[in-house]
């Protein structure tokens, strides 16, 4: 059984094809995912579909670094839905100094303020990090002096592409790492290896559809029934099996997500 941490629904809604996607995650034995908001559209459209289909899906709620440039600072509406059972964490958030997305005060003040949220609703967040290790690494120090739940880490580095340095430096500060399609590209030999020395309760794996598509799908379009296929690598990686790599993340993120964990 894998749980595909993190995907996003836009495309699959606008070509009608949710119901198709689960049918292809179900016989690809994903069982649970991890639909991810990042604006008012994007978190209801996530919301509305993992109150349809309970068991198999559940949503994420933020704001993303590319509504940062003339944002207001309003959160009602995000304050909403963070009330919600099936909203089990804050985002996709953070910081991307390699787009154009506002200035780099514009995205930490959006992202402080998506920080504060999770502390507040005591629900995880979900960091997205290009090109910006130290600012995410120094806003992060603060949001782990603040979360509230000591048992439990307070973040995920999605798509993680970074050294092993970095890696270590996120894991002092209580943040679990998720490893996308990008570590079975054949120039990700690098991030492989920072994949094989991840402690074990730290490791999630997801697929960011529609984008990034692993081996052997790359340059077609992503799903989380691809989500095996990042288990594979990372298991080679680890010398175990994609099965146990699948065994592994799905409690993770279980725990991570205070999700019940599957019978």
């Amino acid at each position: 059984m894998y749980f595909d941490s993190h995907f996003h629904l836009d495309h699959f809604a606008l070509k009608e094809r949710i119901p198709e996607m689960l049918e292809n995650a179900t016989s690809a034995d994903v069982s649970r995912m991890l639909a991810i908001g990042g604006s008012d559209s994007a978190n209801q459209l996530a919301f509305d579909t993992a109150s349809r289909y309970p068991g198999h899906i559940w949503s994420s709620a933020g704001y993303d670094r590319d509504l940062a440039p003339g944002w207001q600072g309003d959160t009602s509406t995000l304050r909403t839905l963070l009330t919600q059972d099936r909203v089990v964490a804050v985002g996709e958030c953070g910081i991307d100094y390699f787009h154009n997305t506002g200035t780099p005060e514009e995205q930490k003040r959006l992202f402080g303020a998506m920080l504060d949220l999770a502390c507040e609703y005591r629900k995880p967040v979900v960091v997205h990090s290009r090109e910006a290790d130290a600012d995410t690494l120094e806003m992060l120090r603060t949001f782990n002096r603040n979360w509230p739940e000591t048992d439990r880490c307070g973040a995920v580095l999605h798509c993680f592409t970074g050294s092993l340095d970095f890696a270590e430096t996120l894991l002092d500060l209580n943040v679990m790492i998720s490893f996308s399609g990008i570590v079975s590209f054949r120039n990700a030999s690098d991030l492989r290896q920072v994949a094989s020395k991840i402690p074990a309760d730290r490791l999630l794996i997801e697929t960011d559809s529609p984008y990034l598509a692993p081996v052997p799908h790359r340059g077609k379009g992503n799903e989380p029934a691809f989500v095996p296929h990042v288990a594979k690598v990372v298991a080679d990686a680890r010398g175990t099996t994609p099965e146990e790599i699948g065994a592994l993340t799905s409690r993770n993120a279980c725990a991570f997500f205070k999700i019940p964990l599957a019978k």
